[in-house]
């Protein structure tokens, strides 16, 4: 199995999304919990949570509360699993998103997610999305401080362009350790973004890697090559494509969302799966 680096930290080459547990209208619960064990079981050691995934105001924090709850059930030994969570975004009455990216919410926010999850640090703290009614400095500034306080055991930033990748590593003293931004055979404007954290030496982590909840089922008719090549190694479209991502840089671990146990087991199976330069020029052009 591969693994990867975040900070001082190794994990496995592919993490897990705990997104669609709580944004998607509640699946099962009993079915989340065997799905994080599931990925557990498989070698999965990143799981990736927000305070702001969950439906509405009454259920805040729903996703780090389900994820710490199944974390501490698990019968087998999870001391080296890293919980990375967010904060910076909102959630309306609506259900609608909104961004809080304020030096004094977001360390209301950093406490209430160390209180759902039960731990005196978290792993790893990421500024959720520049907000443009706060200097990204100021924003970035708290994570110093979270940092500087034992907090948190390491910073991250989502969303970011490559100055901002920049700006926050200077502020942070050059602990920086991971960026998060989507990233997918359909959306490659992060490539510049991906570059930058390889360089640097800064984990980047795709989020929607396989095009989001409602698409990553489509993925091979929407992209007949990653078809062509999963069948060439009888494995499936989404398979190939996390190899294909895996491939492009040493820094790279794509967290890929899952409610459903076979769903993760598809995914981390990628981390073994060898594809050839012929293959990885072939999905690049698509």
């Amino acid at each position: 199995m591969q693994t990867r680096t975040i900070g001082d930290v190794h994990v496995g080459a592919v993490g897990l999304g705990a997104m669609p547990m709580s944004v998607a209208g509640h699946p099962d619960e009993a079915r989340s919990v065997a799905t994080i064990h599931t990925a557990l079981d498989a070698g999965v050691t990143l799981i990736d949570t927000a305070d702001a995934y969950h439906v509405g105001p009454d259920d805040a924090g729903h996703n780090e509360t389900l994820v710490a709850r199944a974390v501490a059930e698990y019968g087998g030994d999870t001391s080296g699993v890293l919980i990375a969570t967010k904060g910076g975004h909102t959630r309306g009455a609506d259900g609608s998103w909104g961004l809080n990216g304020s030096p004094d919410y977001l360390k209301r926010a950093c406490e209430a997610s160390l209180k759902r999850l039960g731990v005196e640090a978290i792993g790893l703290y990421q500024f959720h999305r520049p907000d443009p009614a706060v200097p990204y400095e100021e924003s970035v500034g708290v994570l110093r401080e979270l940092l500087d306080a034992g907090k948190i055991r390491a910073a991250g930033i989502s969303n970011a362009d490559p100055a901002q990748i920049l700006q926050a590593n200077e502020i942070l003293g050059g602990r920086l350790a991971s960026v998060q931004n989507q990233y997918a055979p359909a959306f490659r404007s992060s490539e510049p973004e991906l570059e930058l954290c390889a360089e640097l030496g800064i984990a980047f982590l795709p989020w929607s890697p396989l095009g989001g909840i409602s698409r990553a089922g489509e993925l091979g008719s929407r992209f007949a090559v990653f078809q062509d090549v999963a069948r060439a190694h009888e494995v499936s479209p989404q398979q190939v494509c996390l190899a294909w991502m895996l491939a492009k840089a040493p820094v790279v671990i794509p967290i890929p969302g899952s409610s459903r146990p076979e769903t993760i087991r598809d995914s981390v199976a990628a981390e073994e799966l060898k594809l050839s330069r012929e293959e990885l020029d072939r999905l690049d052009a698509a």
